[in-house]
């Protein structure tokens, strides 16, 4: 079958590209904004990418268009599809009638951490010997000489073993609560019918399409309403917005998870808890009941060690120990653009984070300040998420970022409102409106032992690698 896919280079369709690809059929696609990781990565997997959205893309007319969420009436190859009346559908409800269908499907929801805890989960599975299949928002990293480990994380998606007469299949999925399509309003995670759902954390966000976080909680009880009784529900303690999600009704099993910092005493019967044995997050121990085991990995942050415990707690609901768990997580290697070094000039260094919303922002740099210490921390921030662009959160931004040195924020032209007057006259933030000045700014005020992390959700007019290259000339 030849499918077209329309916003093939979004994180969550450019994997289901390769789930496509390797179920057996042709895939091609289409997008306006084509820019790495992604794109690199479907190209090398021989997926062909067209630019913009014309109907000549649509001929001669493939068998199926799986239609991305960005899509909109209007757009040609839109209406060259309605009226041609190809055959159509959205990604997620693809993904639950070919690929989840008769598996143990383990679903990561939240406001934010959905592709770290994702990635774990799928790692942990993999490396206690599970085949699971998996889907990510993001293209994990590898650094690893197993070679079935390189193979199931060669991309950002994995069929995996499917359910057969003799063993259960699992797939674990990035559960987005953004709509499906612009003919199905659903949020994507209500089609995926989990047994094992992680509810991170729930906060106001796509401002877009929510009108407040009433609404995104209608949307995560509608979830919560899918999962089967001898399930398990894994959230964090005490988090408001999801207990209030849990009493509108709740008909499966909940685990709860607690992160205990150093000098302080856990609640008891707390199901899950992490307590730290070290205050960047770099170290802590995991305690379940009678288990116990010891997280010593790369990732650091208070927001990791929570989407750790959950993912813990989630490969412990399909038989994994806490022990090897912790030891899975203790050989993890990342995910690209999560807090990824991009670029290292004697001892500066250059970190790509996709941080988008103030809380994220600021769980970021806390990590960062707690792994770096006094070191000199810059913050450059591109507002891109379409929250960002209506202008939500701005009142946020500047306490968001305070925890950096110096925060510089880009003033894209796209964006209708002014970030000089969102965060005021606030010491050691500016803006700037040109990616270039940002460079040269820079290039011209940094210390020879500087961190910088460029935050964005978007390609950022690949300033990422024109920084590093700026610097190196310096």
């Amino acid at each position: 079958m030849h499918i077209h896919i329309l916003g093939i280079c979004g994180t969550f369709m450019g994997s289901l590209a390769l789930l496509a690809r390797d179920l057996g059929h042709r895939v091609t696609g289409s997008d306006a904004n084509v820019y790495p990781p992604m794109s690199t990565q479907l190209a090398n997997a021989g997926i062909d990418i067209m630019q913009g959205y014309h109907a000549e893309h649509l001929q001669p007319h493939p068998d199926l268009v799986i239609v991305g969420n960005a899509m909109k009436r209007g757009m040609a190859a839109v209406e060259y599809m309605l009226n041609a009346r190809l055959p159509y559908t959205s990604g997620p409800q693809f993904l639950a009638e070919h690929v989840l269908q008769h598996r143990h499907v383990l679903a990561v929801a939240g406001t934010h951490g959905k592709t770290s805890t994702t990635t774990m989960l799928a790692w942990i599975l993999q490396y206690a010997g599970i085949d699971t299949g998996f889907l990510i928002g993001g293209v994990p990293l590898v650094n690893t000489t197993d070679t079935r480990l390189q193979a199931a994380f060669a991309h950002s998606s994995h069929l995996g073993q499917p359910t057969t007469d003799e063993q259960t299949g699992y797939f674990v999925i990035e559960a987005d609560e953004y709509d499906s399509a612009f003919f199905d309003k659903r949020s994507k995670f209500v089609h995926y019918r989990p047994t094992t759902a992680i509810l991170n954390n729930l906060e106001y966000d796509h401002a877009d399409i929510f009108a407040d976080l009433a609404a995104i909680q209608t949307q995560f009880h509608h979830l919560v309403r899918t999962i089967p009784s001898h399930g398990n529900i894994i959230l964090p303690a005490d988090t408001l917005s999801l207990e209030q999600v849990l009493a509108h009704g709740c008909w499966t099993p909940v685990a709860r998870t607690q992160i205990v910092t150093q000098g302080e005493k856990g609640t008891t019967n707390i199901d899950w808890q992490a307590t730290l044995a070290a205050e960047d997050g770099s170290m802590f121990h995991v305690k379940h009941h009678d288990e116990h085991g010891t997280v010593d990995w790369q990732m650091n942050g208070l927001h990791s060690v929570q989407n750790a415990l959950a993912a813990i707690a989630a490969a412990h609901h399909v038989g994994v120990s806490v022990a090897q768990a912790c030891e899975a997580l203790s050989n993890f290697a990342g995910i690209k653009r999560r807090m990824e070094r991009v670029g290292q000039i004697g001892n500066v260094e250059v970190y790509d984070d996709f941080a988008h919303h103030p809380t994220a922002i600021a769980t970021t740099l806390d990590g960062a300040r707690k792994r770096f210490g006094k070191r000199k921390i810059w913050a450059i921030i591109e507002p891109r998420s379409n929250t960002m662009k209506l202008g939500t959160h701005q009142t946020l931004l500047a306490p968001s970022a305070a925890i950096a040195d110096t925060v510089v924020w880009y003033q894209p032209p796209s964006l209708d409102w002014s970030v000089a007057n969102a965060i005021g006259d606030t010491a050691r933030q500016s803006v700037m409106h040109s990616t270039a000045d940002i460079i040269e700014h820079i290039a011209a005020q940094l210390g020879n032992d500087d961190v910088i992390i460029i935050m964005s959700n978007g390609g950022f007019e690949g300033i990422h690698q024109r920084l590093v290259a700026r610097l190196q000339q310096i």
